[in-house]
């Protein structure tokens, strides 16, 4: 059983990731209709209800834009926890996050000065900038979406969302792209 519940806006845009409680209080408060459900069961002694993957809010929920910190969680998910410099995939716990621009010298703390990388490549790199340690960045960093972002987190919820879109098997979520991207 999944743990989270994708919510779509009434215009079928992803907006989060619940719980599967929140979204059965959602659909029982007729706040949400269902849109995708497994095959179990939420029994009470007067009803039983499936426990659902995906929901659709009945109204439409006007959002103002969300700027998502980048925080070492988010930056990992937008690289995939993978070496933006090798290209490496050693494990969450041997990744770090490297200022392409050093801040010693001057760089940002922001999601386009920030780049995943493995303990090898960050040490090799240092304090220099990637031309001076002779280091290229497999893609430049960019700042993601909310939205990229909450089906980054969630697999099985994108998979959901883009079979509702109806896009065909050639058709993936690229973290780098940040969009639906056809082959």
């Amino acid at each position: 059983m999944s743990k989270q519940v994708l919510v779509l806006n009434a215009s079928y845009e992803p907006l989060s990731l619940v719980s599967v409680r929140r979204a059965i209080v959602l659909l029982l408060r007729d706040k949400a209709e269902m849109v995708e459900a497994t095959q179990q069961m939420l029994r009470s002694t007067t009803q039983a209800v499936p426990i659902p993957l995906v929901i659709r809010l009945v109204k439409y929920v006007r959002l103002p834009h969300r700027r998502v910190p980048p925080t070492r969680t988010a930056i990992m998910l937008r690289d995939a926890y993978t070496c933006q410099y090798c290209g490496g995939i050693p494990g969450r716990a041997q990744l770090t996050v490297d200022h392409v621009l050093p801040r010693s010298r001057g760089g940002a703390h922001d999601w386009t000065n920030l780049a995943t990388a493995c303990k090898r490549c960050n040490q090799k790199k240092g304090s220099n900038t990637p031309e001076e340690a002779h280091m290229a960045l497999l893609n430049k960093p960019f700042e993601p979406t909310y939205v990229a972002l909450v089906l980054l987190s969630n697999p099985v919820a994108a998979a959901h969302w883009e079979t509702m879109m109806g896009t065909n098997e050639e058709t993936h979520y690229t973290p780098q792209a940040g969009a639906l991207i056809s082959n």
